[in-house]
């Protein structure tokens, strides 16, 4: 399975109703919230094998699937 459809997956168990596919305002415009971010972190800190700490939660690296696999892609290349 390739990284974007397991975050995809992961995404859509978190909140189902977002299009996290073409979303790209996840945190501006409001769409998932502090503790569906929270939930993303975990989810995706279990699901990648990596660890988002506290200096990765910028707006940018939260508002849409690509910036979250960027995210998750140099979390690997750092381990």
């Amino acid at each position: 399975m390739d990284d974007m459809k397991t975050l995809l997956e992961v995404l859509s168990e978190i909140n189902d109703e977002i299009d996290f596919e073409t979303e790209t305002g996840l945190i501006e415009q409001g769409w998932i919230d502090s503790l569906d971010l929270m939930r993303i972190i975990a989810a995706l800190n279990v699901a990648f094998d990596i660890r988002i700490t506290t200096g990765d939660i910028e707006p940018e690296n939260f508002n849409s699937a690509e910036a979250m696999l960027a995210l998750v892609r140099q979390h690997r290349e750092e381990a």
